[in-house]
This record gives structure tokens, C-alpha cells and sequence, in this order.
């Protein structure tokens, strides 16, 4: 019987390069990159490669590539991070509606911590239109859209 896995933006398998590559770091240099024992050393010294990688593939610097544990803590760090960032520009963010929980929960956050949230319904398909969007922007919108 052939199976078909339709989730993709959950978990995906995992390129058989990567498995090679992290196998001896699963396996035998598995220290905290965040210890100074020799065993951390050489995961840090990993992740620093790993980073400058990174980094070399979308041209961005080393210190702005941040590795997370998943999305949701990718979204927080973007979302929250950002606000935060951009506070004395403003207290207002936009989303939509239907975005992934990760990314609402982070918004009702927001709110907590004082900003304002619009939250953008969809069209009869599904679809977040650019009009929609610019009839919530206001001055004190901080330039940041979630939208999937």
C-alpha cells in the first residue's frame, strides 16, 4: 500500500545529506555549543561554520542568521522580536485572520504587552487582499506583515 504524506509544513523527512553531515554530531560530538568543555568547543565551532554557511547561501551576515528549534519559536523570535525592535515607531501590527497558531497566539501576546493587532479576514477563497491590507495601515503601523 503506497502512502502519501500531505504535511510537509509540519515536519518533513529529513535530506539524507543532512543526516551524513549531522551524524557524528547525534552521535559522538554532542556537547552543548554553549559549554566551554572540549566537547562544546567543537559543537560551537559547528554551529559558527554551520552559521557563516547559512549566512553565504542568502548573503546576509553570520550575526544575522539565528538558529531555532522550529517555527513556532522562529515566529516568536520574528514577530516579538521585532515589535519590540520597532516600538518607538509604533504599537500597531497587522496579520490576517487564518494564520498559523504560532503566529496568533504570538499576536494575543502582543496585545498583552500593549500593542494593537489587526487582524485581517480573508476573502470567500481564502485570500488576504492588498486593499484589505491598506485600509488598516496608520501612522503608527510598525512595518512588519504576517500573512500566509
Amino acid at each position: 500500500m503506497n502512502r502519501i504524506y500531505f504535511d510537509h509544513s509540519a515536519t518533513t523527512p529529513v535530506d539524507e545529506r543532512v543526516v551524513i553531515a549531522m551524524n557524528e554530531f547525534m552521535l559522538e560530538k554532542f556537547g552543548n555549543p554553549s559549554s566551554i568543555h572540549s566537547f562544546g568547543r567543537e559543537a560551537r565551532q559547528a554551529v559558527e561554520e554551520a552559521r557563516e554557511a547559512v549566512a553565504g547561501l542568502i548573503s546576509a551576515a553570520p550575526e544575522d542568521v539565528f538558529f531555532t528549534s522550529g517555527g513556532t519559536e522562529a515566529d516568536n523570535l520574528a514577530l516579538l522580536g521585532y515589535a519590540e525592535l520597532h516600538r518607538k515607531q509604533g504599537d500597531h501590527v497587522i496579520t490576517s485572520a487564518i494564520e498559523h497558531p504560532a503566529i496568533l497566539n504570538t499576536a494575543d501576546e502582543l496585545e498583552r504587552l500593549g500593542f494593537r493587532v489587526s487582524r485581517i479576514q480573508p476573502d470567500r477563497f481564502g485570500l488576504i487582499l492588498p486593499d484589505k491590507v491598506a485600509a488598516v495601515i496608520e501612522p503608527n503601523t510598525i512595518r512588519f506583515l504576517s500573512c500566509m
